[in-house]
This record gives structure tokens, C-alpha cells and sequence, in this order.
């Protein structure tokens, strides 16, 4: 095979392929390169930002009842206000709601809420037909509606939340807090957002730092870092773009943050490295380039590539968010490969041996304790793992194995579900004990369910009766305690029904009760009429909506990512073997990461470390969006080292020899590409929103395990134990495509030649 290979790439003494001609390219015309870049990464921005951004509109997040309902609303320019409520609850049992000082407290919190000019439509619990003291007569609700436009409620909401903290204040005897969509969305946007600050801030000066001890040069370090953040700014300025076509969301743009750093450093490591690397044995700058292009270079597009097919699977889920997360991720990882073989060789052409200024006193690798200089030493401990791994390569794959195997079993009992409030936040938000405390005296009635009703006539004599008897039954049933309220808009033929889950908090008997409504008394009464549609929203059932959809749309991204990761691979490595053992090892990654979740955030084992104590699921939309994540990003990895070893097979070393070759030579890169990601992903594992930590858990567990035991002990054991067989490939597929053709084989000249003669590109 290595000499079919020779005689592939000999053709007319060049190294041809994508990476090698830009690589070449970039280095004859570096500064035009650098001016496009950066004229790119402008442009991007300004067209962007004059285009402006359309986010995912509520109607567009779910299919389903959920989405029906929004529809409905919006077509009928119904604007729901944001609705307020505040408790006013006895601290004794014995102060009830009838009592003087209640009373007062309640008309005091009435007139300061009024008193902003924020509020409308003010409801005391005294009113008749309020039903809002409860059932034990110790806690009242005042309601009220903030004015204005409701998405953008939270903004407004701050001055009334200080009134009423100002009349809590005055009345010690008793509770009195707030809560309702604008001061909930306020928390989750203030908890979210101080999170995201904090990770973005804190993962630049992280990834610096680990780059500075990696290349021991700060002009290196700042390379990588550099690149990373021009290619986040120009996707942004895509996204607005892009925003016209396919809406995008803050979510999306956080995730974009995190897997462009990720990316553009590690594609610029991978660069950086190798010409170090070549340098380092001896070639003149212009020769390492030109090497690193044809081989790292070709080795980020391969990867880059499988990375954007795998984010490409969020598209097939349907749901707005993740097709927004996708597209982001996509494009920043697409501009991160793209930059990376273009503008990186012209900067390093300009740069030189410049690029090793700022050198760090016991950090670069000339000055390390052992070095050599010459880059053919690699990692000392690999070197030892290497040896006995393959020495003993089947053990090495049973102990592998069958450590992966047992870390994952805990993923077998995996509880997925929308998290509630207090499992979200836990007792970080004063507001979680508020839920909790509204849900105990009012169940469900903080969150209750809404059916949109609409008909040809809403005041249709059959109409109102079926929305009487729904009314009737929803409480009669047991699915609700009421108050059931109704609002007409007779103008739209559209009528709203507010229905209090029995459940509340309890995610698993409000589905019960939302199911009731929705499959028993629903059909039994507005379904009887013709012409009435009657589709049940709200948070429990967005969330159930939500959580069926994400169940099926788990097959058909699966099935895209895994069937074109294999044919990528296939049509990469001409290799059947390479294809099959990436998926199988990138799937065991996966796989331990699901267990290690389900261990600490569902069985609570070691939970107390990241401080995630009674949480006991796992939020449901992390599965899939882990999948998808984790397997493109595990990809770079696997890429970059199988590209190493078939290198050195090409040149004409043993299997065994070009498995520890490549295994080792790579060991420093992958090493400080994975402890990168891995202290990125940890940031968010110290949030305070308990998804974000399973999110940062997550991801953060799988990279770790990918750049040890799966590239450090296990491929290089199946590859040792296949052999030959590694570069398995049926005749039947030999007039596939070839994508091979940027590797450099034996006598093309990777070792350095008297004279300074170069690798001619």
C-alpha cells in the first residue's frame, strides 16, 4: 500500500491537495492573505450588524399543541400581558388572611404597585370570585399584569419588585415576595447571563494561559487565541446575517463562543505544532510550513469537515433552538478551519522564527529538562504507556474496554426531563423558595396550563356551553383545583382558559393532569364542536411537547451524524477499518460521558463536588446536544492522530512502529488541546444553573477521556492488533473518490535535506 501510496502522490514531484495549496499560497502572498482575512472578518461584521439579528420567536420553538396555540395567538394579535402575582403568607400559622394586619398588608401592597405606573388590571384576593386565598386561609395572591410589551416585561419589572421588597419590609409578621413571568424571566436572564459572562471572560485568560505553558512563547500562545476569537467575531456578524433565513437565539451564541474557541485553538495548535515540530528537525521555516500545511493542514480539514456534518445534525431535530445552535456551530467551526489553513501559514511566513519571541524561562521546549530539539522525542510518559500497550495490545483493549463499558453502565438508567426551578437553581435564587411556597398553597397555579380556544363565533351559544363544561370537568375530573379563569377576545373569536395542574412542582402528576385535559376532557367537550380548535400550552405542556420531540427527532440525527462521520472517514483514509473503529471508539466516548453524568447528576455520586445535591435527572435537551458535540469534537482528535500514523506508514514504518510514531509524536499536541477544552468546559461546570453544570460536567469528562484512554491506550491497541488490516479496503470501493492526496508519503522528503533544498507545494 505505501508504495501504490508513493506512486499516488509522486505524479510530478508535488504534494498536491487543498491544504497544501493554500498553505503554499498563503506563504507566497501572506500579507494579500492577512488583508482578506481581515477584510472578511470586517465585512462579516459590519454587514452583519446593519442586517440585525431575528431571533427564534416563541411560535417557531416547538411543534406540536404548543406551537398550534402560539400560532393562534400571534394570528389573532393577541398580546398576554406578563403576568404578576405576590404572596402575602402568615410567618405563624396562626396569622390568617382575614386578620387586620393581612388586610393591611395586602391594601399596601396594592397601592405600591400601582403607585410605578408599571402595573394594570390589579386584582385583590378579596374580590369576589378572586379565589386566591387558599384552601388553609393563610396565604393570599395579589395579581396584576405589567404594561406593555410582554417580551420585554423583565426590563420593566425591577421598580416593582422594589416596591413590593419596600412593603415586605414594613410588615415583618409576614411574607411578601414576588413572582409571574417578567420577575422569573428577569432571574433566569440575570442567572444566565452573569454565567455566560463569567465562562466567556474566564475561558480566554484559561486557554492563554495553558498555551503560554505549551509553546513556553508568547507570540505562539497568542497565535491560536488570536485566530480563535477573528473567526467568532466574523461568525457572529454571519449569524445576523444567516438570522434572516434560519432565526438565531442567545443559546445559540453562547454555544457558538464555546465551540469556536475550542475549535480555532485547537486547528491552530495542530498547525503550530507540526512546523514547530519541523523546525525543530532541522527545516528551514519555509520547508516546516510547507510540511505542516500538507499534513496538519490536511488534518484540520478533514476534521473541520466531520465537526460541521456532525453539528449539521442538530438541524434534523426541528426544533428552533437546535437548529440555531447547529447552524452557529457550524459556521464558526467552517470559518475557524477555514482561517486556520490560510491566514495561519501567512502569518507564520511573516513571522518566522519571530514566532518564537517572548520565550518563557523554563517553559519552551528548548529549555525543558530533556529536550532535544530535534522533535523527534515525543511525550517521555506516552512513550512508556506506548510500551506497554503495545506489548500487551489485546489486554490493553479488555482492560480499555472494559473500563468504558462500566463507567457508561449508569447511562442504561437515564432520567431525562425538563428541570423545575429548584432543581435548576436549588436555594441560590430567593425566588425558587417563592415557586415552592406558591405551588404548596396553589398547585400548579403558578405555571398553570392554557387552552387556546378558537372558533368561527366564540359567543356561539355551543361554544360557551363547551367551554362551561370543560370548565366543570377540568375540576370535576381531579386534573385541577381551579380557579379555571376564561378570557374572551370576542373581536378574534379567541378565548383563553387558565387551568391550574394538580401537580404543580411535581413534573411527573402535572404531565398526568395535563394528559387528562388533553385526552379524556377536551375530546369529551370543546371537541364536539364543530369548527373549534382547543390546542393546550403552557409550561408543562411546552415541556412535555419539547421532550416528545427531542425523543424523536433522536433517530434521524444519530443516523445522519454516524452514516456521514463513516463515509468522511471512508473517503479520507480509503480505509474501511479506520472508518468503522472511529465511529465505534467515538461512541464508547460518548457513551462514558452519559454514564459519568448520570452517576453525579442523576444518582448524586460525588455530586457534592460541583455542588449539583438532589438534582436526580438529567435535563432533557443535553443528550442529544452532547451527542452531537462530543462526536464532532472527538473527531479532531482522532483525525489528527490516525493522520499521523498513516503518514508514517507511507514512509514505510512497521504498523507498530508507525502507531507509536504517530501516537507519540502527537502526544504534546493532543495533551494541550485536550487539558484546553477541558478547563473551558469546567468553567461551566461552576455555574450556578444546574444545566450549564451538566453541560460543562459533560463535555468536559468526554474530551478527558477521548485524549487518554481512547487515543491514548485504545486506538493505538486495535490499530496494533489489526495491522495490515488497518488499511483495509474492498476493490469494490476503489474507485471512490480520493481525498487522500495532501499526505506525504516516503520520499517526499519529510526529513531535512543538505542545503536548505525545500518540499516544493
Amino acid at each position: 500500500m505505501a508504495r501504490n501510496g508513493e506512486r499516488r502522490h509522486r505524479q510530478d514531484g508535488r504534494v498536491r491537495g487543498f491544504a497544501a495549496r493554500a498553505g503554499g499560497w498563503s506563504a507566497r502572498h501572506r500579507w494579500a492573505a492577512v488583508g482578506i482575512w481581515v477584510l472578511f472578518v470586517v465585512l462579516a461584521m459590519g454587514i452583519g450588524s446593519a442586517a440585525g439579528r431575528v431571533d427564534v420567536e416563541e411560535s417557531d420553538q416547538l411543534s406540536g399543541e404548543t406551537s398550534q396555540a402560539s400560532r393562534i395567538v400571534d394570528d389573532a394579535g393577541i398580546d398576554e400581558p406578563a403576568g404578576e402575582t405576590v404572596l402575602v403568607q402568615g410567618k405563624d400559622r396562626q396569622l390568617a388572611a382575614t386578620a387586620p394586619e393581612f388586610k393591611r398588608a395586602v391594601a399596601d401592597v396594592i397601592k405600591a404597585v400601582e403607585g410605578t405606573g408599571a402595573v394594570t388590571n390589579v386584582r385583590s384576593p378579596y374580590a369576589a370570585r378572586a379565589q386566591t386565598i387558599s384552601k388553609d386561609g393563610r396565604t393570599a395572591l395579589v395579581r396584576f399584569d405589567m404594561r406593555g410589551d410582554p417580551d420585554t416585561a423583565s426590563d420593566r419589572v425591577e421598580p416593582v419588585q422594589k416596591a413590593v421588597e419596600g412593603v415586605a419590609g414594613d410588615h415583618d409578621a409576614l411574607r411578601i415576595e414576588e413572582i409571574g413571568a417578567a420577575s422569573m424571566n428577569k432571574t433566569f436572564d440575570d442567572a444566565f447571563g452573569d454565567d455566560f459572562r463569567r465562562a466567556e471572560l474566564s475561558a480566554v485568560p484559561v486557554a492563554l494561559g495553558i498555551l503560554l505553558i505549551a509553546f513556553g512563547a508568547l507570540v505562539a500562545a497568542l497565535l491560536p487565541v488570536a485566530l480563535a476569537i477573528t473567526a467568532i467575531m466574523a461568525t457572529m456578524g454571519l449569524m445576523g446575517i444567516v438570522s434572516h433565513l434560519q432565526p438565531m437565539s442567545e443559546t445559540a451564541n453562547s454555544v457558538m463562543l464555546l465551540v469556536g474557541l475550542a475549535v480555532g485553538v485547537d486547528y491552530c495548535l495542530f498547525y503550530l505544532r507540526r512546523e514547530r515540530e519541523e523546525r525543530m528537525k532541522g527545516h528551514d521555516p519555509r520547508t516546516a510550513l510547507r510540511i505542516a500545511a500538507a499534513t496538519s493542514g490536511r488534518a484540520i480539514i478533514v476534521s473541520g469537515v466531520t465537526v460541521c456534518v456532525a453539528m449539521a445534525g442538530m438541524l434534523f431535530t426541528g426544533l428552533a433552538e437546535f437548529q440555531a445552535m447547529g447552524l452557529a456551530s457550524l459556521m464558526v467551526v467552517a470559518v475557524a478551519m477555514v482561517g486556520s489553513v490560510t491566514v495561519l501559514p501567512a502569518l507564520l511566513s511573516l513571522l518566522g522564527e519571530r514566532v518564537e519571541k517572548g520565550r518563557i524561562p523554563f517553559l519552551h521546549p528548548t529549555r525543558r529538562r530533556g529536550g532535544t530539539g530535534n522533535g523527534e522525542g515525543g511525550s517521555r510518559f506516552w512513550t512508556r504507556v506506548l510500551t506497554v500497550v503495545l506489548k500487551r495490545p489485546a489486554v490493553s483493549v479488555l482492560v480499555a474496554v472494559g473500563a468504558l463499558l462500566a463507567i457508561a453502565a449508569p447511562a442504561l438508567g437515564m432520567k431525562t426531563q425538563n428541570l423545575t426551578l429548584d432543581q435548576e437553581f436549588g436555594n441560590s435564587l430567593p425566588i425558587v423558595a417563592t415557586y415552592d411556597r406558591v405551588n404548596e398553597a396553589f398547585p400548579g397555579g403558578s405555571d398553570p396550563a392554557e387552552v387556546v380556544v378558537r372558533a368561527d363565533d366564540i359567543n356561539a351559544p355551543q361554544v360557551r356551553a363547551a367551554i362551561d363544561d370543560f370548565r366543570t370537568r377540568a375540576v370535576g375530573s381531579g386534573s385541577s383545583r381551579g380557579p379555571v379563569e376564561v378570557t374572551v377576545h370576542a373581536r378574534q373569536n379567541v378565548a383563553l382558559i387558565d387551568v391550574p395542574l394538580v401537580g404543580g412542582s411535581d413534573q411527573g402528576r402535572a404531565e398526568e393532569s395535563l394528559a387528562l385535559l388533553r385526552d379524556e376532557i377536551r375530546p369529551d367537550t370543546l371537541g364536539k364542536v364543530d369548527g373549534v380548535e382547543a390546542p393546550i400550552t403552557g409550561q408543562v405542556a411546552g415541556s412535555k411537547d419539547f421532550n416528545d420531540q427531542i425523543v424523536g427527532s433522536v433517530a434521524p440525527v444519530l443516523a445522519f451524524v454516524v452514516v456521514f462521520a463513516f463515509l468522511l472517514m471512508l473517503l479520507s483514509f480509503r480505509s474501511l477499518t479506520v472508518a468503522i473503529t472511529s465511529i465505534v471508539l467515538n461512541l464508547l466516548s460518548v457513551g462514558a460521558a452519559y454514564g459519568i453524568l448520570v452517576a453525579v447528576f442523576q444518582h448524586g455520586w460525588g455530586a457534592g463536588l460541583v455542588g449539583a445535591e438532589g438534582v436526580g435527572a438529567i435535563i432533557s435537551w443535553l443528550p442529544l446536544f452532547l451527542f452531537v458535540i462530543l462526536f464532532g469534537l472527538s473527531m479532531d482528535y482522532h483525525v489528527f492522530v490516525v493522520s499521523r500514523i498513516k503518514e508514517a506508514r507511507l514512509q514505510g514504518r512497521t504498523n507498530t512502529d508507525a502507531v507509536r510514531h504517530g501516537v507519540v509524536t502527537t502526544a504534546g499536541v493532543v495533551t494541550s488541546a485536550a487539558v484546553i477544552m477541558v478547563a473551558v468546559f469546567s468553567i461551566f461546570g461552576t455555574l450556578s444553573m444546574q444545566s450549564m453544570k451538566q453541560m460543562g460536567v459533560g463535555l468536559a469528562a468526554a474530551v478527558l477521556i477521548d485524549a487518554t484512554v481512547i487515543r491514548g491506550v485504545l486506538l493505538p491497541a486495535v490499530m496494533a492488533l489489526l495491522g495490515e488490516r488497518n488499511w483495509y479496503l474492498p476493490k469494490w470501493l476503489h474507485r471512490m473518490p480520493d481525498l487522500t492526496h495532501d499526505e506525504v508519503p516516503a520520499g517526499i522528503d519529510v526529513a531535512p535535506r543538505k542545503g536548505g533544498e525545500e518540499l516544493r507545494v
